[in-house]
Formats: structure tokens, C-alpha cells, sequence
């Protein structure tokens, strides 16, 4: 008889390009956030949180083909009678879903419809360096207005959310530009209608900021070598032809009014171009009669976001200081923050026009910023430890982790085996414990309890000499009666 064939065991590990979050980690995220929640609530948006999955259809960017959805989303077909059930997905952003939630409800609603939303999101990309396929999306959008007040606001909106989770000011700027400029200056080289040629242009705006001026040049019309060395074919324009996406790029001037009129030079007698620079225009001045100088938020023309995608404003927040990258080199820490004028996304489910606007925050760019600058750490403090010294006594233990909850203090009974008192310690240490109680049955006796800091404790044998010891006790023997205004006390100390 065949022996059975065991099942072999699952292997313990995280699916590739995504992760697992403990403690410390939750926790600030949690708390950003509550922060971004604040500002957004501030400026009069309401919380919506949609379903995590969505039709293929209502997505739109990803259409089934034969076997399956293209790549770019998790999605899988429901199984119905027949076998031919809709194809559904993970959402892979909140503006698609948000497109779905406003033409399902749009007779319940207010207009404009000013929602926003904090929860993750889900992309089938190839993983790659902080590059996972579940992030955190943090949007505010306004549905129903055309008017360029909701894009001014949500850039000042921008503003405050950056310097409120402790980004500060001359470390950040929101950049602002508009796609009807860029289709302006494509109407002006003959370019709307030759769709090959246009869109080989858009991806070579893009490069921009990595190539510069000429290597923008050199790729719209004749090509150019790359750094590896590698020939790069160029668009085939000629130079006179690629003039105005030049003056376009390199438009910008410290003084707003300056680029405007830049600008204005550049789209020439575009129609479309022309109304591009005027809401530009009115950004600027909404802003600044809120008091958001270019300090804050400026008109930058090299912003291009998927100008594909976009219909009107374009908005980025880029954070401006030095971080070292893994070779030690200086390079700054980038974009944190994009959105823009997306008029077209209800039309497909309601086929009529409904004006939108938004931005989207990666937390976890921001997080990783903020540890950059010092502002937060990878650890946070743990809770309380009451050790047990003996096992008989757990009601008392447990009445002591009672008394410090009801005030308000993180506590825990240690409930591993109590036997080996150096281990409840080394588990105190590792749970990132900054008070330990003690209470032995002689401390019973007499009334009291031994209160240990463990963060002084570990400082001075860290650092101090035996003569220092002596002077900064770490230990503190109190009346049972005193143990949480005591632990209250050293716990105030350590946060000073």
C-alpha cells in the first residue's frame, strides 16, 4: 500500500511586494493620519470610505482581454451559472471609486460633493525599493465645481496638511501648472491632431527634470545618448518646431507674473492655451489673498503629472531638502504629492459633464520624510511592565495594572512563566518598557513597591560612571499607596 503523500507545510513569508507592519509603525501612520484628517475635516471635506472592490468596467483604465484584466490591478473573474461573471478587482486609487460612488449617488448628495479618503489601495506592479503592491492613499476631492477656487483650496490645503505633520516651511513646495497650457502649445506646433507625434512629446516633457533643457531639445528633434552610452531616437521635429515646448519648459520666473506672461508668449494664440494661463492666473491671486506666496505654493511649468490623465490644474508637493541616497550621493527627497482637474472621469458613467478636482498624499513618502528630518523615530515607548514575583499573588499584580490603566497609563501584567525574574526584565527590554513594577512578598509586607526606569537606568549604565550611579537612582522605593503617581511622575520626567 502507497504511504499517503504529506501536505507540505506553508511557507511563513510575506507575498512578494508587500509587507507586514508592527507596532511602531501602525501607530505613526495612525497618527498622520488623524493629522491629515484634522486638515481635510478643517477645510469642510466629509470621510467616505468606498468598497475595496470594484467592477473591471466601473475601474475603466483596465479593460478584460481574452483570459484576464491587463496588468496594473488584482482582479479576478466572478463565477456565475454559466461561468462568464463580471470581472472585479482591487481598487488601485480612490478617484475611480469616488467617479462610481458620485453618478451611484449623486441625487443624495451635495453639489459640490467634497469627500475624502485614507485607506489602502492595490497595484499587480513589479515591486521594486520601497515599492510595494499595498500602500496607503490619503485623497480630498470636490466634485461638481468648475471653479478654480476648489484647486486653490486644495493647494493651501496642501500647504497646511505638509507643515502640520511636520514638514516646515522652505522644505516643501506646492507646484502648480496647467494641461491646457501644454495643449496650447501643441496647438501651436500642428500637433493635436498627429497622435503619435503628440504623445511622443508628452513623454519627452516628462524627462524634463531628468535631462534638462537640452536634453529635451535633442530628444524632440534628432535624438540623444543617454548616460549608459545608448542612442535615444528623437521625436523628428525640427527646431523651429520644437521651439515652443522649450519656451513652454523653461518659462518659469522668481515673479509669478513674469511666467504668466511667459506662458502667454509661449501658446501663442491658442484659444485653449490662453484660458489655461488665465486660471493659473486666478490660482495665483486666490492663493495670495490668503497668504500663500510662492514661498508656499508657485506656478511651475516643468510639472506635467500624467498630463494624459488630466483635464485643467495640475498640482505636485515636492520636498525640497537633502536626504543621501544608498551610494551616499545628495539628491532631494522629491514628490510626496500630486492631484489635479479631472473633468471627464463621472462623465463616463453619467454622460454628462461633472467637473472634479483632488490630491493624493503617499503617507508612507511623508513618513519616510519626516524620519529623514529627525521628526519621528522607527521605535516608540512600550507599556508599563508588573513583573510577577509570585504567581499566587496575580490578583494583586492585576489590581496594580488596573489602577495605572485607570489613569490613563499603558500597563501590562507580565504572563509568561515567572519563574526566572531576569527574563521578565529582558522582555520589558524588548517591549521597549520604560517603568518595570516589582513587588516582591517582603514588599508586600512592609506596604511598598520597587518602581524601576528603565530608560534612566539603561542611560546610566550606558554612559555614567559608579560615582554618577549613585547620584541618579533609577530605582525608587514607594509606598504600595503612591505607585501611580510615582510612575506617573518618572514617565513625565522621561518625556522632558
Amino acid at each position: 500500500m502507497a504511504k499517503t503523500k504529506k501536505q507540505p507545510r506553508p511557507k511563513a513569508e510575506t507575498p512578494k511586494g508587500f509587507r507586514d507592519y508592527f507596532g511602531s509603525d501602525v501607530s505613526e501612520r495612525a497618527e498622520m493620519l488623524g493629522t491629515i484628517a484634522a486638515v481635510y475635516h478643517r477645510y469642510g471635506f466629509d470621510a467616505l470610505e468606498s468598497s475595496a472592490v470594484e467592477t473591471v468596467e466601473a475601474l475603466g483604465k483596465f479593460l478584460p482581454d481574452v483570459d484576464r484584466p491587463n496588468e496594473g490591478v488584482f482582479a479576478w473573474q466572478e463565477a456565475d451559472e454559466d461561468g462568464r461573471g463580471d470581472w472585479l478587482a482591487l481598487r488601485y486609487d480612490l478617484t475611480a471609486p469616488l467617479a462610481r460612488v458620485y453618478a451611484q449617488y449623486r441625487n443624495d448628495l451635495p453639489t459640490p460633493y467634497r469627500r475624502d479618503a485614507m485607506v489602502p489601495v492595490w497595484r499587480n506592479e513589479k515591486p521594486g525599493p520601497g515599492r510595494y503592491r499595498q500602500f496607503y492613499q490619503c485623497d480630498a476631492d470636490t466634485v461638481g465645481t468648475a471653479s478654480m477656487a476648489a484647486d486653490a483650496e486644495i493647494c493651501a490645503m496642501l500647504s497646511d496638511t505638509l507643515e502640520e505633520v511636520g514638514i516646515p516651511r522652505g522644505d516643501y513646495l506646492v507646484r502648480v501648472n496647467n494641461r491646457k497650457v501644454l495643449n496650447g502649445v501643441l496647438e501651436t506646433m500642428g500637433l493635436v491632431e498627429d497622435v503619435a507625434r503628440r504623445d511622443a512629446v508628452l513623454r519627452t516633457v516628462d524627462k524634463f527634470d531628468k535631462v534638462g533643457e537640452g536634453g529635451v531639445k535633442e530628444l524632440l528633434t534628432k535624438g540623444r545618448l543617454d548616460a549608459s552610452g545608448a542612442y535615444i531616437d528623437g521625436v523628428g521635429l525640427s527646431e523651429d518646431q520644437a521651439a515652443p515646448v522649450l519656451a513652454f519648459l523653461t518659462s518659469k520666473d522668481d515673479d509669478a507674473a513674469i511666467t504668466l506672461n511667459n506662458l502667454r508668449a509661449a501658446v501663442g494664440g491658442s484659444q485653449s492655451g490662453l484660458e489655461g494661463v488665465a486660471e493659473l492666473e486666478q490660482i495665483a491671486d486666490l492663493l495670495s489673498a490668503q497668504g500663500y506666496g510662492p514661498d508656499r505654493v508657485e506656478i511651475d511649468p516643468s510639472v506635467v503629472r500624467g498630463l494624459g490623465y488630466y483635464t485643467g490644474p495640475v498640482f505636485e508637493a515636492e520636498l525640497t531638502f537633502d536626504i543621501l541616497d544608498e551610494k551616499g550621493r545628495k539628491r532631494q527627497f522629491g514628490s510626496v504629492a500630486g492631484g489635479g482637474r479631472y473633468d471627464d472621469l463621472v462623465k463616463r458613467f453619467t454622460g454628462q459633464a461633472v467637473p472634479a478636482t483632488g490630491v493624493s498624499i503617499g503617507v508612507d513618502r511623508l513618513l519616510a520624510a519626516l524620519r529623514e528630518k529627525g521628526r519621528i523615530s522607527s521605535t516608540s515607548a512600550g507599556p508599563v511592565v508588573v513583573t510577577v514575583m509570585d504567581r499566587d499573588r496575580m490578583a494583586d499584580y492585576q489590581a496594580m495594572v488596573g489602577e495605572l490603566r485607570q489613569a490613563g497609563i499603558r500597563a501590562e501584567v507580565y504572563l509568561g512563566n515567572p519563574k526566572n525574574f531576569g527574563n521578565q526584565l529582558k522582555y520589558a527590554d524588548r517591549r521597549a518598557s520604560p517603568v518595570a513594577i516589582i513587588e516582591g512578598g517582603e514588599e508586600k509586607d512592609r506596604g511598598v513597591v520597587q518602581i524601576k526606569d528603565l530608560i534612566l537606568g539603561a542611560k546610566i549604565a550606558e554612559n555614567a560612571t559608579l560615582e554618577e550611579w549613585k547620584s541618579r537612582p533609577s530605582q525608587f522605593e514607594v509606598p504600595r499607596a503612591e505607585l501611580v503617581a510615582k510612575v506617573q511622575e518618572i514617565l513625565d520626567g522621561q518625556g522632558e
